[in-house]
Order: structure tokens, then sequence, then C-alpha cells
């Protein structure tokens, strides 16, 4: 449903995004992740016509977004639930995109109330809102046309536990249903519960890609023993590489392979297993280190 390939765009002498190239499939979440200033939300501003890109295509629903008839009645987007008039009442807001969108005006009651927004809370005005309400609202506006796609920059923003594990539900139902979820977000957990597939950028660029199950599973092998550095050198030896952890000896090797090393030593192995999975954070801190910026500092 949304096709990004090699997506670039230059400011001047300076690339904000370069040759980025990744699908969301229907029926999917994808997570896009990346340190401040890696280029997530210029990529979103392309995807949804915002910015112009300097060279490469996103298409949404099989064409630029901008060539669809009436885009907002087929992709919801929130890139900035800041954005809304602070004087206008939620319902107000809410109406005037109905209007601009051609949606019946009685799917504004059903936004709102799949976003949680009492009656009481939509005739408020937004500058009286909480930064979780605003969320919430910019929410509505995305599901207001009941769309096929969801193009979401930090919809957790500002959002108590509860909101967080009902927009975690709200995201996965749109997706079991058919849709598609772009969602970018700086809450690895919440991410890694839902998405189906991540996309990690930095400088730019894309460093990782994948399903969320291949890039998070471990590899290789976990041992504990009596004398782990005799069980690393026969694995030396034999062309494995191991390294100390604090749970033990890791290496490449499959188990059974650790296990004859082991035996060869004549080691007794307390632990042999394979190697646990990484955590989405491990991984995202891993691939964007060197993006961080207190390592720049």
């Amino acid at each position: 449903m949304i096709s990004i390939q090699n997506l670039t765009k230059r400011y001047g002498g300076v690339t904000a995004v370069d040759d980025v190239t990744f699908d969301v499939p229907r029926g999917s979440v994808t997570g896009f992740l990346g340190p401040n200033g890696a280029g997530k939300s210029t990529v979103m501003r392309m995807l949804t016509g915002l910015t112009p890109p300097t060279s490469g295509r996103a298409h949404v629903l099989g064409r630029d977004y901008r060539d669809l008839p009436n885009p907002g009645e087929r992709v919801g987007v929130m890139l900035d639930a800041s954005a809304q008039h602070p004087g206008r009442t939620g319902r107000e807001a809410l109406t005037l995109a109905a209007l601009t969108t051609g949606v019946d005006r009685s799917r504004i009651d059903t936004a709102l109330g799949l976003v949680g927004l009492t009656d009481d809370e939509a005739a408020r005005r937004v500058r009286t809102y909480s930064l979780g309400m605003r969320q919430r609202l910019g929410l509505a506006g995305a599901l207001l046309a009941d769309p096929q796609v969801l193009v979401l920059d930090e919809p957790a923003n500002g959002l108590d536990p509860q909101g967080i594990h009902w927009m975690r539900s709200l995201l996965r139902d749109f997706a079991d249903r058919g849709g598609a979820v772009l969602l970018s977000s700086h809450l690895l957990h919440e991410v890694q519960t839902v998405a189906d597939d991540i996309v990690v950028i930095g400088r730019g660029r894309i460093v990782a890609s994948g399903s969320m199950e291949e890039l998070v599973a471990g590899s290789g092998t976990l041992v504990r023993s009596e004398d782990d550095g005799a069980i690393a050198a026969r694995l030396h030896t034999a062309g494995h590489e191991a390294t100390r952890s604090e749970q033990g000896l890791v290496t490449a090797a499959d188990p059974a392979t650790v296990g004859r090393a082991a035996r060869d030593a004549g080691v007794a192995v307390l632990e042999l297993r394979p190697r646990d999975g990484q955590g989405l954070e491990e991984l995202f801190l891993r691939l964007t280190v060197e993006d961080a910026r207190e390592v720049a500092a």
C-alpha cells in the first residue's frame, strides 16, 4: 500500500534523505525508527506530498499522494498533533476536516468514539487540551474518513500508559482489518509490541530493515562452564570466534559444535543454549550509536 523507492532529498549541499527504499504492505504495521534528525519526518513529508523529493518516488495506494482523488479520504495522516487551531473546539476541528474532504459529518461522532474523546471534551477549545488529548484529536482526524492507510508521526507522545495500550490495540485492529500503518515513534517497547516490520534510518540512509522477528532474533550460542577459557581456545582452534559476556561465552558456532569443543577440552558445561534475541532498544542503540547526540557531544 506504501511503496518508497530510491527516495532522496537534498537541501543545497546537505542530503537529508539518501536513497531510501522500503514498502508497507496491506495488513501490517511498519515501525519507522531513527534518532532525531535522521530523516524520518522528511520521508513522511515527501510521502504525503508536503515536500517534493529531489529524486526517487513515494507512492501510496499506487500513486503519488497528490495524484490521489481526494487523498484525505483514503490516507489518514498525523504528522503534528499540535497543528490544530487553538481557538477551535475539538468538534469544530473535525467538522472542518469533514467539510474539506467531503466526509459525512456522522463520522465525527464515530471518530471521537474511536479515540475516546467525550462530548464534553469535544466541546472544549483545543488550547485547553493536554498533550495527550491533542494526540487523540489528531488521531480522530486521521481516522475520520475511515482510510485504508495511516501515516503517523509520534502518535503516542503525551499519552498515559492506558492511552498507549489503547492506541496499540487500535493500530493492530486497523492493520488486521486490511489497513497499512507507517508508524514513527520513540517508544521502542510499544513499537516492538505492535509492529510487524521495522525500518531503521540513520543520517538519511536505511541502516536496517526487515521483519521484527528477523531483526530481534538471537544468533549463535551461549555457553557457561567451569572453564570458559578452555572452550574458547578449542573453538578458536576450530576457526570459531568466542567472546565473554556477563551471561557466559558467546559464539556464532552452533550448540552442537560448542558441546563437542567442551567435550574435547574436558570441561563440564553448566549451561548451553541458543543465544537469546536482542530487544528492539538494543538493536536501535547499536545501529544508531554514531548518530546519537550524546556521542556527538
